[in-house]
């Protein structure tokens, strides 16, 4: 279940996210509570737990950067040590073959879109998107097409997320509207 798409735009990084729950091959949940949010200097849009987002959300206090250090740096030191110990002390740290393993969300920060996967890795792609959950791919595919079309219009970002969320819904039983979406201030 879920989609989760971002766009990295002019400086700026912007968030859209479903409200699927609970899909399967016959029913689906669509809930209330919005699976991407701002969190100070930061956007975050999650998959794989309610749980796990709502730590995220509502008691995850983001580390300050030392404006000297670089933000990947950053991201993969100070951000990923506070939403381990987060996770631990929130009961949703598993351990499996003695790795420690998480969720998967994407964050938002500085102007830029990083992608959290399940073993902590922090990646950030070459494209200005990205997409994650059970509709990732075809979200992938039409933010793809959306942001390398001659006619892309920057000025349309949110219509661009809500295509790519539309394709995915569209395709994907696990996905489905009403659409929320979040920026990070200039």
């Amino acid at each position: 279940m879920t989609c989760i798409v971002g766009l990295v735009c002019d400086g700026q990084v912007y968030l859209g996210g479903d409200s699927a729950s609970n899909s399967n091959d016959h029913s689906i949940t669509i809930v209330k509570n919005p699976k991407v949010f701002r969190k100070g200097a930061f956007v975050m849009g999650y998959t794989s737990s309610w749980r796990m987002g709502q730590l995220i959300q509502y008691q995850f206090m983001p580390p300050e950067r030392d404006l000297q250090q670089d933000v990947m740096e950053y991201m993969v030191t100070s951000f990923i040590g506070g939403i381990r110990n987060l996770f631990k002390e929130g009961g949703w740290a598993k351990i499996e073959n003695s790795q420690e393993q998480g969720g998967s969300f994407l964050v938002g920060y500085q102007g830029r879109l990083f992608t959290i996967h399940g073993d902590y890795q922090v990646a950030e792609s070459a494209n200005p998107y990205e997409a994650i959950g059970s509709g990732a791919n075809i979200a992938l595919g039409a933010l793809f097409t959306l942001t390398t079309a001659k006619n892309f219009d920057k000025t349309a970002i949110q219509d661009i997320l809500q295509f790519a969320l539309d394709a995915s819904s569209k395709h994907n039983s696990g996905v489905a509207p009403p659409y929320t979406f979040v920026s990070t201030e200039k």
